[in-house]
């Protein structure tokens, strides 16, 4: 969709969609509110003849040609230009249903390019019915106002009320874009865009002065006039086309920046082999949930994790085999404990493990899963016959006041884990 009315959202079902029965509803509507102004007049009711209408049916095929996708969604195009110029020159009746018309022939090539059909019908039928009100309600409250068609002439007045005409429109034509946007669940809010409006204002203003030219000008002035216009479009066109290429790839670059970014600071917290939280995190971390747990009078528990004879595990059959069983024993840990608790590999075979709001009973009980998690595990896929186990030293951080002490504590139980025997928990 764009803010001039051209409809280009992709779906390819049918079932229930309140988008297309709005548009169909929408174009029904257009269509009976047409007739009924027509009255016994019928089309074709000025002056002009089917030569007029059918170049403004052709010129405003042109212009919805002639346009560009939407920084945010659909497709801009430069209508405007002939629904102000056919308002001027044919009047609000005929000019609505030849550009009515114009909206609901245009989307059918995008089947052409794969389109889904149901996206092509609800665009024909939306694109239609909005222009078939956006021009005839604008151009009947423009002539009810006072404003004269043809105009060859430019007064003040004549610009004021040219002025309410693009006025109206936009206002129409915005409002008809937010009710579709909000019924296939989008952010009405998109309608709104400097560039676009920026780029309907110039349009319609080319209108007025292409309506005005046919009316007071010769037919070479009006051919010369149209020409300049239309190569303007097809320069405004292709410099928008670039412009959001230019911006995607600006988004693109920025957006590998930022996952690079995102992994050079993984990297500088979290350790290569295991994907835990290295050493330099665990410590701000454990400070940081020291003061917590010293500030608001909460628990916590810290344990420090060794794998048994990891040295002659790397002795006794390679450093690989060494990486896959720490590669193992992380995925262990971090498995076995709670969304909420924290594992790092704190350096070499040993691990930092942190429970907060948790009591040294029942981390000693997590710890004792744990160990038993690392000692049943089977690891013969690794190496036949391989046995591995894992000793703790756990300390309770609700009367710490620094980080340190607390590691302290526990490093001191786990050397005393390793020395009554390993693969054992000790918390006291």
């Amino acid at each position: 969709m764009n803010k001039s009315g051209q409809t280009n959202i992709t779906d390819a079902t049918w079932g229930w969609r309140p988008d297309i029965v709005y548009a169909a509803l929408l174009l029904g509507a257009a269509i009976a509110t047409l007739l009924m102004v027509t009255g016994n007049a019928g089309f074709m009711a000025g002056e002009h003849g089917w030569g007029i209408a059918t170049f403004f049916l052709l010129f405003g095929l042109l212009t919805i040609f002639a346009g560009f996708p939407h920084p945010e969604f659909g497709h801009v195009s430069f209508d405007r230009v002939a629904q102000v110029a056919s308002i001027l020159v044919l009047g609000p009746i005929d000019a609505a249903w030849v550009n009515g018309l114009a909206s609901l022939l245009y989307p059918w090539h995008r089947l052409r390019f794969g389109v889904p059909l149901p996206t092509v019908v609800m665009a024909s039928m939306h694109n239609a019915g909005l222009m078939i009100f956006v021009v005839l309600g604008a151009g009947l409250l423009y002539q009810h106002l006072g404003g004269t068609i043809p105009v060859s002439e430019l007064d003040a007045s004549a610009a004021a009320l040219l002025l309410a005409l693009v006025v109206a429109m936009q206002v129409v034509n915005d409002a008809g874009m937010m009710i579709i946007l909000y019924l296939r669940r989008g952010n009405p809010r998109l309608v709104f865009n400097r560039f676009t409006t920026t780029v309907e204002c110039v349009a319609a203003a080319a209108g007025i002065v292409l309506g005005i030219a046919y009316s007071s000008r010769t037919l070479s002035y009006f051919v010369l006039l149209l020409l300049v216009l239309v190569a303007g479009m097809l320069v405004i066109m292709q410099y928008a086309r670039m412009r959001l290429r230019l911006e995607r790839l600006v988004e693109e670059r920025t957006e590998e920046i930022r996952v690079q970014a995102e992994e050079f600071e993984r990297q500088a917290t979290h350790d290569k082999l295991t994907g835990l939280p290295n050493r330099r995190h665990a410590d701000t971390y454990l400070k940081q949930q020291i003061e917590l747990a010293r500030r608001s009078d909460r628990y916590g528990a810290l344990a420090l994790a060794d794998v048994d004879h990891f040295k002659r595990i790397n002795d006794d059959h390679s450093h690989a085999v060494g990486d896959l069983v720490l590669e193992r024993v992380a995925r262990l840990l971090s498995d076995g404990c709670r969304t909420t608790d924290f594992v790092a590999r704190y350096g070499g075979e040993e691990f930092l493990l942190y429970f907060p709001d948790t009591q040294a009973e029942l981390a000693l009980q997590v710890c004792g899963q744990l160990r038993q998690a690392v000692q049943d595990a089977d690891w013969s896929d690794i190496v036949p016959g391989l046995i591995v186990t894992i000793s703790f030293g756990l300390a309770e951080t609700a009367d710490a006041e620094r980080a340190g002490v607390v590691l302290d504590e526990a490093d001191k139980r786990l050397y005393r884990a390793k020395h009554l025997g390993r693969n054992r928990v000790i918390a006291a």
